[in-house]
């Protein structure tokens, strides 16, 4: 029963979470302890990785027979019904921005510039070519349950949009300029948003577990809610991020 316990603890899980909070616990520690991830000059970190890297497959593997071989098992619903309560992802396709044509009065000369584009393809039309518009800068965009995953929007200017709910994991958002854009709920898994600007931006409830926040300024920015970790763990990286005037998940105000 200690070693039960022992491999739970080293996910940063309760006794008894299930398979998925399992899995997904173990790709969130693999993000952060993967040893690609440290520098090649720094041997004694580098040792560290590798071994808890092993520690934490060793766990999951353990935790994972366990399930397997649980006679609860069958009872459990299937992992597809389960995915839309934590997903943050939309239903609906995304919507072009205002400013775009629709469908019905598209014109020649946007389809002549599109076969000239080689980002757009016509069976990819809403998941690359209708979320880039042909203008560097975004301000005031409803991107709102937008499906931006593992979108490049580096060093662009976002400033005051609408990104509820929208689901940027993966996303490269490095240097973006996001100040008082609205973000609540939305999903940053993962996200590279190193240097970002999120004055002001309102972040509750949003899930940032595995980002990189490093450099960034999130002044008066409200996180709420926000998601950052397990328990105590926190598998957020905030080196050198501004923090002034910041509402932390908790509540209370960072001085």
């Amino acid at each position: 029963m200690k070693e039960l316990e022992r491999y739970y603890k080293v996910l940063g899980l309760d006794h008894g979470a299930s398979l998925d909070e399992i899995n997904q616990a173990y790709k969130d520690l693999v993000f952060i302890w993967h040893p690609d991830r440290i520098p090649k000059d720094n041997q004694r970190l580098l040792e560290k990785a590798t071994a808890k890297l092993q520690e934490i497959n060793h766990a999951r593997e353990q935790l994972r027979q366990i399930h397997q071989n649980s006679p609860k098992r069958s009872n459990s619903p299937p992992k597809t019904e389960k995915q839309p309560a934590h997903a943050y992802k939309t239903a609906s396709p995304y919507q072009p921005h205002p400013s775009q044509p629709s469908q019905n009065s598209q014109t020649h000369s946007q389809q002549t510039h599109s076969q000239h584009s080689h980002s757009q393809n016509n069976h990819q039309v809403h998941n690359h070519a209708a979320w880039r518009p042909h203008y560097r800068d975004l301000n005031g965009a409803d991107l709102q349950g937008a499906n931006l995953k593992e979108k490049d929007f580096s060093s662009r200017s976002l400033i005051g949009a609408d990104l509820s709910h929208a689901d940027l994991s993966d996303s490269f958002l490095h240097k973006i300029n996001l100040e008082k854009a609205n973000l609540y709920k939305a999903n940053l898994f993962r996200a590279n948003l190193l240097e970002a600007n999120l004055k002001g931006a309102n972040l509750q409830e949003a899930n940032l577990i595995g980002a990189d926040l490093s450099g960034a300024d999130l002044s008066a920015a409200d996180l709420r809610g926000a998601k950052i970790g397990f328990g105590k763990r926190i598998m957020v990286k905030l080196t050198g991020a501004i923090l002034t005037g910041t509402i932390l998940p908790d509540g209370s105000i960072h001085q």
